[in-house]
């Protein structure tokens, strides 16, 4: 029973060097179940495309995204894989599933039982972290500031399943405040026990995989519910192209190289910015999806594609292109000034599209993304993979 008995072991700092890091098949199971979450979470959208929607769903992305970052980060400082750190990571994806079946009504009837659930999960991280600190004194100042923050906030959540829905909605917005302010007041032990820079952007290219897969998802999803034509046919190409194009653009950029930075630099807001930015990368990318099919659905029903369609597509996709631009510009991802540039463009040739395309075909607006899509990954590759680039 002895290798079932492992304290938690620290990753980072001083043997970071001498410890390759890469995904553990624990992580990749647990991933499993945002996987369904992000879909019921989409589900949610594709049944209000309005912009309370979208809000709503956005509202309800984040708690589940910040759940997914909190056990990442944990892991890659203080991973094991004993029987303790697998019980504990089996109650998490209990908790992501409680916080799935509860999202088609998580701003009304059952956002009682949402908050429950997203209380587990942050109690449940924080029993992880006061563990962590027990067993590795030099990290108990950075273990006890997350466990302190993290419990301010999972105890808002936890009141605010007991008091009407005018105040219940503010508790959450003060208790996520406080969970994402904490990281931020923990600067110096940050730099302490930096991120591993090798294991983080896999994680972080997980989870982008996940959203990206709701547009691939999308099509098949679009195309299936309808008979087969030339312009659906035309619409469900064009779908894809636009989620290869995304995922080309994120993932021909990004690397490792910022958080080494980070860590050998000690200039932690990097590492700030790469946690933070990803946010609404990852909601538009969810979003975009959820675009895909509309625009897939109305292609033989419509010769317009509805307003509503239109500018979930067009603006999820333009709150992707102005993530990365701004990854781009401050380095988190391949520090490029062109590209930048490139990605400022192109969200807004989306938001001119959603603005003034009032009587565009599903097809045609569908076709301009996508071909918007192209021209941006010609222009990467025009100007050649990051690693032969200066950045200028």
């Amino acid at each position: 029973m002895k290798p079932w008995l492992q304290p938690p072991r620290l990753w980072v700092g001083e043997t970071a060097d001498e410890q390759p890091r890469h995904a553990t098949w624990l992580e990749l199971f647990y991933d499993l179940v945002f996987v369904v979450a992000v879909s019921q979470l989409a589900h949610m959208l594709s049944a209000d495309v309005s912009v309370k929607g979208f809000l709503d769903f956005t509202t309800l992305f984040v708690p589940l995204w910040w759940v997914w970052i909190g056990t990442t980060f944990y892991a890659n400082r203080f991973d094991s894989d004993d029987l303790a750190r697998r019980i504990l990571m089996g109650l998490q994806m209990l908790a992501v599933a409680a916080l799935a079946v509860n999202v088609h009504h998580g701003l009304g009837e059952s956002s009682g039982s949402f908050a429950l659930a997203y209380t587990a999960s942050r109690f449940l991280l924080v029993l992880e972290y006061l563990c962590a600190g027990w067993h590795i004194p030099k990290a108990r100042g950075l273990t006890n500031r997350y466990a302190l923050g993290f419990s301010l906030g999972g105890l808002l959540w936890l009141v605010s399943a007991f008091v009407p829905l005018s105040l219940r909605f503010v508790l959450w917005a003060m208790g996520m405040a406080i969970d994402f302010v904490t990281p931020l007041t923990a600067r110096n032990m940050i730099q302490q026990f930096p991120p591993h820079p090798e294991h983080l952007p896999e994680r972080f290219g997980l989870f982008t995989i996940i959203v990206l897969g709701e547009a691939i998802i999308a099509v098949v999803n679009g195309v299936s519910e309808m008979h087969w034509g030339l312009a659906s046919t035309l619409c469900a190409i064009a779908g894809f192209t636009t989620a290869f194009s995304l995922w080309w653009l994120y993932f021909e950029n990004v690397s490792g190289s910022a958080l080494e930075t980070a860590r050998t630099s000690g200039r932690v807001q990097i590492l700030q910015l790469w946690l933070y930015i990803h946010l609404p990368l990852v909601v538009g990318l969810a979003a975009t999806g959820i675009g895909v099919e509309k625009g897939i659905l109305a292609a033989g029903e419509t010769a317009v594609l509805p307003s509503s369609a239109r500018w979930l597509l067009c603006g999820s996709v333009a709150l992707c292109y102005a993530s990365l631009a701004v990854l781009h510009r401050m380095g988190v991802i391949f520090m490029c000034k062109a590209r930048t540039r490139h990605r400022l463009v192109g969200m807004a040739a989306m938001l001119g599209v959603a603005l003034v395309g009032t009587a565009l075909s599903p097809i045609g607006v569908m076709s301009f993304v996508a071909l918007m899509g192209i021209v941006q990954v010609g222009l990467d590759l025009y100007q050649g993979k990051p690693a032969t680039l200066t950045g200028a």
